[in-house]
């Protein structure tokens, strides 16, 4: 007799965010690939969104592309009114979307008593409000079919905070509060909310360029605050949003994993 595998998404279907480019698109592939009944492809950028959905439907997978700007409560919930029509009802949510939002570079700041509140709303629009927004939108579904699986990516600056990036650290905090409340709500049904705590990935860059950005004494220095001495892939971390998306997390929620080569450790 096969064993059941534990991994099958069991044909729901899924939004995630942020996903017209790298992380992302890394993980609406990977989650695609475990009978997935369809996925909702989110970007700002519309182009970027129909390519990965296009890439999934030649996998077999019925994809629809909702481009959104996930810091508009509006925006958000008129996306997921198209997603629900072209795949029903969406149980899974992955709160990829991050960094600065779609209208500013993101990077360290000023010290932060040297900024205003101008430039701290981009961070929390995005990767406070922007998680806060997409699961607003979708819990109805998830109650309604009493199921459902929120993970949200925050960033090790919300765990143990980074310096010059106090918004952008004080956003991903909020987020893994916002989730860990979440989680005490709508346990009772069926329904888990967890997050994936990131460090550095590896950066898409050519041979050349890489090569460069790998023999700077500022990268050197950086892996040096690594246990294991290199930079996270993206797979690495899609494959733990896929298993906090499947029934292998079935009695796992409320919980912040850190998939971060041992930059910092949980307590």
């Amino acid at each position: 007799m096969s064993k059941k595998d534990v991994l099958d998404l069991a044909g729901q279907a899924a939004l995630v965010t942020g996903a017209g480019q790298g992380l992302g698109r890394v993980i609406s592939l990977t989650l695609a690939s475990h009978n997935l009944g369809g996925i909702a492809v989110n970007d700002f950028v519309a182009e970027r969104a129909e390519a990965v959905a296009d890439e999934i439907k030649a996998l077999g997978v019925p994809a629809v592309a909702v481009p959104a700007d996930v810091g508009d409560h509006e925006a958000v919930s008129s996306a997921l009114v198209t997603a629900a029509k072209a795949l029903g009802p969406v149980t899974l949510l992955v709160n990829n979307a991050g960094n600065a939002g779609p209208a500013v570079q993101m990077g360290f700041a000023p010290e932060f008593w040297k900024t205003t509140p101008d430039d701290w709303r981009h961070y929390f629009r995005t990767n406070l409000h922007g998680v806060m927004n997409c699961s607003h939108a979708l819990l109805p579904a998830m109650v309604e079919q009493n199921k459902g699986r929120i993970v949200t990516i925050v960033s090790d600056a919300g765990r143990v905070g980074e310096a010059r990036l106090a918004a952008y650290s004080a956003a991903k905090a909020g987020a893994a509060g916002f989730t860990r409340a979440i989680a005490r709500e709508v346990g009772r049904y069926g329904i888990t909310a967890n997050c994936i705590s990131l460090s550095t990935l590896e950066p898409d860059l050519d041979e050349e360029a890489m090569t460069q950005f790998m023999a700077s004494d500022r990268t050197r220095k950086q892996l040096s605050q690594y246990v294991i001495r290199r930079f996270g892939e993206a797979d690495e971390v899609a494959n733990m949003v896929l298993f906090l998306c499947s029934d292998a997390s079935a009695w796992v929620t409320g919980q912040t994993y850190p998939v971060n080569g041992g930059y910092s450790f949980a307590q």
